[in-house]
């Protein structure tokens, strides 16, 4: 049996999708099922089971013999500032799920955050050694920064984990996120609506408006990086998930622009001060590790990624 906590949200949901498409499964899906709203991503999926995730943990293996573990739940809001609260559902949740995985030699798949790298004052490089050294900005990247410690310090592990740090991720099934969804959501609903996308301006000399850049990465290759460690199980370790190419919110809005077909028109505004000095005016994940272990699928294009997602999600009302 295949796990999926987070399965009602944004990137598990789509996970639970991609194993139904291949055939894999059975799936057990652990969330918090609560949110209506968020329940509709699960519509449709062929799924052995939903389970509460604190009625989960509380002893995994009573559901059924678990063949491998993908733990995609976490409390994702950056601006969650609940350090407890953090450390419950990222922090030690993973690490019960961790010693369960071992202690039963599961293999476990978990999500870690590109939040990590703070202001990248030590680049995005994805080797052990200079995990120590990130500086999150925030407790949500704490949380994930904790726990990546902890995996690489521990002797006992399950017989293959990986953690993968999220970068920019976007696609369908996060129309619950809210604030917290992707500009490429928000942004279409501002174009329907006013004709134009806003855009935080620069406030450094170094980057022109709008040219600050980030590593976009389409959900569905965050899939075919899944299914490929799911299957191959190369070297445990903690690997960047991104594209390695970063691209410009000038870019992202031009191609928000061309897929609805519509004139480019972008407001500039003000980053505001609250977050001014902890803004990141550059992301690009360092991908080499991943690849050296055979991985060489290409990723799909920002421009190509973005019409999919608008033109057969988005504007339907679509789920994957």
């Amino acid at each position: 049996m295949i796990v999926v906590t987070g399965a009602a949200g944004f990137i598990g949901s789509c996970l639970i999708k991609r194993l139904n498409i291949e055939g894999l499964g059975p799936v057990l899906a652990v969330d918090d099922f609560t949110d209506a709203v968020k329940n509709k991503n699960l519509e449709g999926k062929d799924i052995f089971k939903q389970i509460d995730r604190f009625e989960f943990i509380k002893n995994p293996g009573q559901w059924g013999m678990l063949d491998f573990v993908f733990h995609i739940g976490a409390r994702t809001d950056t601006t969650e500032f609940d350090t407890e609260l953090l450390h419950k559902l990222n922090t030690d949740y993973t690490t019960k799920l961790w010693n369960y995985c071992t202690q039963n030699k599961v293999p476990f798949i978990y999500a870690s955050s590109a939040a990590t790298y703070g202001l990248a004052e030590n680049g995005f490089d994805d080797n052990h050694d200079g995990i120590a050294q990130l500086k999150p900005l925030n407790p949500y990247g704490q949380s994930k920064q904790n726990f990546d410690l902890c995996a690489i310090q521990q002797t006992e592990t399950p017989p293959f984990w990986a953690g993968l740090k999220f970068f920019n991720v976007f696609g369908p099934n996060e129309y619950h996120k809210g604030r917290m969804a992707s500009v490429i959501m928000h942004g279409t609903t501002q174009i329907k609506e006013h004709e134009l996308i806003k855009l935080f301006r620069s406030h450094i000399p170094d980057y022109k408006d709008g040219e600050q850049v980030r590593d976009f990465i389409y959900v569905k290759d965050v899939l075919d990086v899944l299914m490929y460690l799911y299957k191959t199980q190369p070297q445990s370790a903690i690997y960047n998930l991104g594209t390695g190419q970063a691209r410009s919110w000038n870019d992202l809005a031009k191609a928000i622009f061309k897929a609805l077909n519509k004139p480019v028109i972008i407001n500039y505004i003000d980053i505001p001060e609250d977050i001014r000095e902890k803004y990141q005016y550059f992301t690009e994940a360092k991908m080499q590790k991943l690849i050296n272990t055979g991985y060489n699928k290409p990723f799909t294009s920002l421009e190509t990624a973005v019409n999919d997602y608008i033109n057969n999600y988005l504007l339907t009302n679509t789920f994957y």
